[in-house]
């Protein structure tokens, strides 16, 4: 193609109805801690321990209040000060005592954050976001609580880069318009208050051709939400790999459009910059060619040799043939489904696809899946905070479906699944692919098919051996 043709891109919540804007904790995530009955140890005595044997231990290691719950075992206070484990050590040494442990306390599966929602309570995210629960979702909390038990939680360690229109990442001053704004005049940079400095690395803006990725836009802000917003912060809703880091690169401008040149610029830059994740949320027209886009599938095969897995979404044209850059084979392609387990009315589908995850919207009208109930109208958008109405201002819109939503559940499970170890240390890209896709929960008939790819993401299986 000419080097500087400019191909539109089709933003994809617009295909789903959406109007364009007019205008993390100190820590990254909870430490796992182990939780205890404070002042109490659960012993079990031998056989041969009668009731003045175990009498004697009681008094001699300075416990009491004994409380049967099974053969031989009891649980007992601690009644002279000492601590749990100086207690435990002393009844261990006893010779009429099998075993002492102390009395652990068990929670609910999985982790659920308190970030507030719109409900202003603790936990109310998930009033919104039905994307990252069980059933509807992909699991986050069983998720959350698995990267939590090994030591990683939110996927420290992982970075995710972000090829849209930029991400409001920056706090610092007033930046300058991009060239391709129909204004030279400057807007003030504002970092998305559910993201910290800490929560990105260096990014690049092949727009304005400068070191500044700012969204102007606020398309690109939500996709990085869903990767890596703040979680268990008190502040908005939540991010699935709230622990990894997003690498802003814009590639789109205001109006959500970018040219195969920025596109391909920005894989290679990405790839080279340490990316572990690529996600692509933006699509060309189903009518573009293999053979009009070969500087973006040179750097989809450039970024594969460098270990990277690019993710990308499948399309908002309801048809049968995916879209590139995710049709290619070098890129993990997702479709977008709904609240109720049915693949989205404007979800791109075809043999190319891989899987699928919560893009929101209306059901598909297929006979014979109950899940699908297209006249019931939406059920349900995806919620992530961005600008709201001005790039001065930042909110949870209600007002984003599309399979650009969908991409970035598929990035950020990655991320986790990197992280986890769980395929081993530093998985190839195929690897990681292979894994989401055999973990996925099956939609539609049995086996992988042409609407739902491998099925639906589920980001516990994916990371639990």
């Amino acid at each position: 193609m000419t080097p500087n043709r400019r191909i539109p891109l089709l933003l994809l919540p617009l295909l789903a109805g959406l109007a364009l804007p007019s205008a993390a904790a100190a820590s990254k995530g909870p430490v796992a801690r182990a939780s205890y009955v404070s002042g109490e140890v659960v012993v079990r005595y031998k056989r041969s321990a009668d009731r003045a044997a175990r009498a004697a231990v009681q008094r001699e290691t300075g416990v009491g209040r004994p409380r049967a719950f099974a053969p031989r075992t009891r649980v007992l206070k601690i009644r002279d000060g000492q601590s749990t484990a100086e207690t435990l050590s002393e009844l261990r040494a006893r010779p009429e005592v099998a075993t002492a442990a102390p009395n652990p306390v068990a929670r609910v599966t999985g982790f659920i954050p308190a970030d507030p929602g719109r409900a202003a309570v603790p936990g109310g995210w998930q009033q919104l976001q039905w994307n990252f629960l069980a059933g509807t979702g992909v699991n986050a909390p069983d998720a959350w609580q698995r990267m939590i038990d090994v030591g990683r939680p939110g996927g420290t360690g992982v970075t995710v880069a972000v090829l849209d229109t930029g991400v409001a990442y920056s706090d610092r001053g007033r930046c300058p318009r991009s060239a391709r704004s129909n204004s030279a005049r400057t807007i003030t940079c504002r970092r998305s208050p559910d993201f910290r400095d800490g929560d990105f690395v260096r990014g690049y803006d092949f727009v304005a051709d400068d070191r500044r990725p700012n969204d102007e836009n606020g398309h690109g802000t939500h996709v990085a939400g869903t990767i890596g917003e703040g979680t268990g912060d008190n502040v908005g809703v939540t991010g699935l790999a709230y622990g990894a880091r997003i690498m802003p690169v814009r590639v789109l401008d205001r109006l959500g459009e970018g040219d195969s040149v920025a596109i391909s610029a920005g894989i290679r830059w990405a790839a080279a910059h340490g990316a572990d994740v690529i996600n692509l949320s933006f699509e060309f027209g189903t009518q573009v060619t293999r053979a009009e886009i070969p500087d973006i599938l040179a750097a989809l095969r450039y970024a594969r040799r460098k270990g990277v897995l690019v993710v990308g979404a499948s399309g908002n044209e309801g048809g049968r043939s995916i879209a590139y850059p995710a049709r290619a084979d070098e890129v993990l392609s997702v479709g977008a489904s709904t609240k109720r387990n049915c693949l989205a009315w404007y979800s791109n589908t075809g043999a190319s696809l891989d899987i699928v995850a919560p893009g929101g919207g209306r059901d598909a009208r297929i006979p014979g899946d109950a899940n699908c109930q297209p006249d019931r109208g939406s059920a349900g958008s995806i919620y992530q905070m961005t600008f709201d109405g001005s790039l001065s201002r930042f909110g949870l819109p209600g007002r984003y479906t599309g399979t650009s939503m969908a991409a970035p559940h598929v990035s950020a499970a990655a991320a986790l699944v990197i992280a986890s170890g769980v395929i081993g240390p530093n998985p190839s890209p195929e690897a990681i692919e292979e894994r989401l896709k055999v973990t996925a929960r099956d939609l539609g008939p049995a086996g992988p098919d042409f609407r739902y790819g491998y099925g639906l993401l589920d980001a516990a299986r994916a990371v639990t051996p």
